[in-house]
């Protein structure tokens, strides 16, 4: 008899050789019929493997994380096994679940695939899936692994790379593939697929290698999961913010500039910087100095923060100057010029805390095929902010700084928002760096800063940096996606390895602590959430376009331009459409752009010097005169300014 320790504390006992999927059944029918995944002592483990040994075991649904991976990791061999059946040409290279379903990369070699062939593959994924055939997964040696596969470079690869004895191959029905696990019990699980779309894929991400063809699908447990998946996909299409982007002209990019470097259109410019003079105000309220660092800075100062070790190989190419004495870096990242900047003069406890904040470009040589639009970005720039202050003063500043985070937040109408605090392992003070002390008190510092303001937070550990704790902001958008946007880091590091002191009370050196801390992030990446968060319909505030003026005819394009004038002289910016078109193509095209107002102005209008109100998504709102359309947005657009 061996001893079963369930998730619970529970502890039941089985005879050796049992199963997880029997125990599951023996624990209710309802876990027998809907588990998908065990863990035994910390390894997941297939469903049909015996136990001979007291385990500690937890299992898991669809309801859960790793239930969802090992669901759509087996749907990936139902698409190989698919691919196979009309292409047995074709060579598999690797299929691992994803965030969102799953992917195969197979090279069809000559032979053409297209979306046209996707809904076969669902039919054969489904057909197959209907057979109810048992994963079963069992060792290879090494040397009949690579027999099998003598005809796949790819797969030959991956067996290469593993030990003798840690190769396993997975079957079901009539196809094998290389693979570690785990999966459900059977295909039968499988009950409704879709795939999704196709795309190129080097070889390991390495553009070197061949491009293979990356083949997308999700599947689910039920056929209602996967029409409320396309639905809920169909919305997150229509909010993509590379195409309302676009629509709407705010940013584009050029293949002659540079992948992923985005070039900000003039409204798209207006609408940043609306943003960052919002949050420059509050910053000011709360504090900041404003400071400005270069775009490089030479190889020593990557070096010397660690940066250069970090992210070195994620970098563009160094720069080197005519005589090749100097070697400079586009900056990864703003805080090691912060840290020369308080390193300019000494400092006394009495100047802090120093407050340092930058719009700062940063630059990361991402991989092409790990691009998107603003979201992943090559050039982006950084609402960073560098706080240094004495061990006594971090708590209160750790609490100003959430403080300020949860005003831009809401005043950007994300109201839906948690906090992860990650915390060290402390089985491991190896993987961490700073005093037991230093640790402790940031910890408590932190913990109790999320407490005194009601923060909702759950709490990591082991997962703080090895500088020193941090608190994300985690963000669900209108669509429920969760998105990790602002961050607040404690950092004993950087104040070590740039020698950062202050004389203290005691007239002797002490050594700051530094906080980073960025509410935005960067602000490409913020935009292109804000964009699908909103669907493009920005707060009037944030609006770079926030009036447009319409003359029903030529005629009144002086009344028109003279209303907008009016606008102006009261900072309202907008344009007049003075183009020679109907009047209703004007609106309909003013409401594709997302104007939040637009002004018909015609004889009536022009004789009583009034404007026709209309508004964007809910129609006519009558007629004012242009003092009171004004004072109706100057009231709208006023936001609740930041209190420290």
């Amino acid at each position: 008899m061996i001893t079963i320790t369930l998730s619970n504390g529970s502890v039941k006992r089985f005879e050796a050789g049992v199963t997880p999927m029997e125990i599951a059944r023996s624990i209710s029918a309802s876990l027998g019929r809907n588990v998908l995944a065990a863990v035994a002592d910390g390894v997941q483990s297939e469903l049909n493997t015996p136990l001979y040994s007291d385990t500690q075991l937890t299992f898991y649904t669809w309801d859960d994380d790793l239930g969802k991976k090992t669901f759509w990791h087996s749907s990936a061999h139902l698409l190989a096994q698919a691919i196979l059946h009309y292409y047995p040409a074709a060579r598999l290279s690797i299929g691992p679940a994803i965030a969102q379903g799953f992917y195969y990369d197979v090279d069809f070699g000559d032979a053409p695939f297209a979306a046209s062939d996707f809904e076969k593959l669902e039919k054969k994924m489904l057909e197959n899936a209907r057979k109810k055939s048992e994963f079963k997964r069992y060792p290879v040696s090494k040397r009949d692994a690579l027999a099998h596969y003598k005809d796949n470079p790819y797969k030959t690869e991956l067996i290469k790379n593993l030990a003798d004895g840690s190769i396993t191959f997975c079957s079901h029905g009539d196809f094998t593939d290389l693979c570690r696990g785990g999966h459900i019990p059977h295909t039968g699980a499988i009950k409704a697929v879709k795939v999704l779309n196709a795309a190129g894929a080097y070889w390991r991400g390495d553009p070197n290698n061949p491009q293979l063809t990356r083949v997308y699908g999700i599947s689910f447990p039920k056929l209602r999961q996967l029409q409320a998946y396309l639905t809920h996909r169909a919305e997150a299409q229509k909010r993509d913010h590379r195409k309302l982007g676009k629509e709407m002209g705010l940013f584009a990019f050029s293949e002659r500039v540079g992948q992923g470097l985005p070039l900000w259109l003039p409204k798209g410019a207006a609408l940043r910087k609306r943003l960052t003079d919002f949050l420059s105000h509050a910053q000011l309220r709360a504090g900041y100095e404003f400071v400005v660092s270069p775009h490089i800075g030479r190889k020593e100062l990557y070096v010397t923060s660690g940066h250069y070790e970090k992210y070195g190989k994620d970098s563009f190419q160094p720069i080197r100057t005519p005589n090749g004495d100097e070697v400079f870096l586009l900056k990864p990242m703003n805080c090691p010029h912060h840290c020369e900047i308080y390193n300019t003069r000494p400092r006394s406890y009495r100047d802090l805390p120093k407050r340092f904040a930058e719009y700062g470009t940063v630059y990361r040589y991402e991989q092409s095929g790990e691009l998107h639009g603003l979201i992943r970005a090559r050039g982006f720039t950084q609402d960073d902010a560098h706080i240094f202050c004495t061990p006594d003063q971090l708590s209160a500043e750790f609490q100003d700084v959430i403080d300020l985070v949860c005003y831009v937040l809401r005043s950007l109408s994300f109201e839906k928002f948690t906090a992860q605090l990650s915390l060290r392992d402390k089985g491991n003070p190896q993987d961490y760096i700073g005093t037991e002390e230093n640790w402790e008190s940031a910890e408590r510092a932190i913990v109790q800063a999320a407490r005194d303001r009601e923060l909702p937070f759950v709490v990591s550990q082991g997962e703080a940096a090895f500088y020193g704790p941090k608190l994300d902001f985690m963000v669900a958008d209108a669509l429920g996606r969760e998105w990790q946007l602002s961050t607040i880091q404690v950092d004993y590091n950087l104040p070590e390895r740039f020698d950062l002191t202050y004389v203290g009370k005691d007239d002797q050196l002490h050594r700051p602590v530094l906080i980073h801390r960025a509410p935005l992030g960067s602000l490409e990446r913020f935009i292109a959430i804000l964009i699908e968060h909103t669907a493009g319909d920005f707060p009037l505030w944030l609006h770079p376009e926030p009036v447009i003026v319409l003359p029903v005819s030529d005629v009144y394009r002086t009344y028109a331009e003279k209303v907008l004038h009016l606008l102006c002289d009261s900072a309202i910016c907008g344009q007049v459409d003075d183009r020679s078109e109907r009047i209703g193509k004007k609106i309909r095209d003013a409401e594709r752009a997302k104007v939040p107002y637009m002004l018909i102005v015609g004889e009536k209008e022009a004789a009583a010097e009034t404007v026709s109100v209309r508004r964007h998504k809910r129609g006519d709102l009558g007629v004012m005169d242009v003092g009171s359309f004004i004072g109706r947005i100057q009231a709208e657009t006023r936001v609740k300014p930041f209190k420290n």
